[in-house]
């Protein structure tokens, strides 16, 4: 069995939480390596692109948050073995780290800066994705984005909406979701009751 160990900051949600999700669920072994983002600056330096994620597979080092997440979602059966299907499933990645690298532009601003940025965002990017992402949901069934089942798709999709919603970032609309795309807030309800998903943050407190 293939050694693994995920590296990234010790918080719930961000760009590993899809793949600690798959591997949990999939009850794959797996070294969650997790670091104070205090200590990020030393870490960073031990990564290839001074980024996190990363993901060491018997002691190679990758690099990619979505590439990350798809090989966790292969070995705990939550990627989709149908080509067609994959494509929706990767289609959705790709727009929710769309959102996040929107969103990750706006980190390191302050004052008005950050307020205008971010209203920004939830004015105009934002609710545009999220009617897409709701129009994928219903497309595909309603249920989950592909392959009418959970996927990683759908673990990420959990943990970036959470996210918006969370009010964590500060002059982001704590009800963006439930203005732009009501359905998505019925599904990410519907993820988080999930007995897989539950059990995991139940077990993290």
């Amino acid at each position: 069995m293939n050694q693994l160990k995920l590296t990234y900051f010790d918080f719930a949600g961000g760009r590993a939480e899809p793949a600690r999700l798959a591997l949990h669920i999939g009850g794959i072994p797996f070294e969650d390596y997790r670091f104070a983002p205090a200590d990020f600056p030393e870490v960073r330096k031990t990564t290839p692109l001074g980024q996190v994620p990363t993901l060491h597979v018997n002691g190679v080092q990758i690099t990619q948050s979505d590439a990350i997440t798809r090989y966790a979602g292969k070995l705990a059966g939550l990627y989709p073995e149908d080509p067609l299907q994959a494509l929706f499933c990767d289609e959705v990645l790709g727009a929710l780290e769309d959102i996040n690298i929107k969103l990750g532009a706006t980190f390191g601003m302050t004052g008005d800066d950050l307020k205008n940025a971010r209203e920004a965002l939830a004015a105009g990017a934002l609710p545009k994705y999220l009617r897409w992402l709701e129009q994928q949901l219903a497309s595909h069934g309603g249920e989950f984005f592909a392959d009418n089942r959970l996927t990683v798709a759908d673990l990420k999709a959990f943990g970036l909406l959470g996210w918006l919603s969370s009010g964590k970032l500060d002059h982001m609309p704590v009800d963006l979701i439930e203005t732009a795309a009501p359905e998505l807030k019925d599904y990410v309800a519907r993820i988080a009751q999930l007995p897989a998903i539950a059990q995991y943050y139940a077990g993290r407190g």
